[in-house]
């Protein structure tokens, strides 16, 4: 019974200060975002190609979101007066990957086949666990489509 009891009190204190924890540090969201004067041409990309959706639009600022919606990616033009100076150089085109990670990386590869996506790497299976292809936006940024597998055994 006092070991019971002793197991009870532990675990009230192991979830109070895990709490305690998470209002310290509170939950965080990423949103990575990408300063380019290719906007109309990176909206329709993400939008007609890889399905994104629009959560918000303005004249200088894009904010796109993925097909189930748990992730965001935004675009800001360039030297726009609303912005500070470290939101105004454009991004160029070096120095930048995305990974999105797919349910069915054979169905999405065998889908922009047919749009006429030019592939940066064909699909294929790393050793590591990966199957993935590689397409790349309008802006340079490298794109890893992927679906996690069983890493090969050695």
């Amino acid at each position: 019974m006092k070991k019971a009891i002793f197991f009870i009190g532990v675990m009230v204190c192991t979830v109070a200060l895990s709490q305690q924890s998470n209002k310290k540090t509170g939950a965080m969201k990423l949103n990575a975002g990408i300063i380019t004067e290719k906007m109309e041409e990176t909206k329709k990309f993400y939008t007609e190609i890889l399905n994104f959706g629009v959560s918000f639009e303005n004249e200088f600022y894009i904010l796109l979101h993925t097909p189930n919606g748990e992730a965001q990616l935004s675009f800001l033009l360039p030297d726009h007066p609303s912005q500070k100076p470290i939101f105004q150089k454009p991004f160029k085109g070096q120095g930048m990957y995305l990974t999105i990670e797919v349910d069915d990386v054979d169905g999405l590869y065998s889908e922009l086949k047919q749009k006429g996506v030019a592939m940066e790497i064909e699909l294929q299976n790393e050793p590591w666990g990966d199957r993935h292809f590689a397409i790349v936006d309008p802006n340079g940024i490298g794109i890893d489509l992927v679906t996690y597998t069983t890493p090969e055994e050695k």
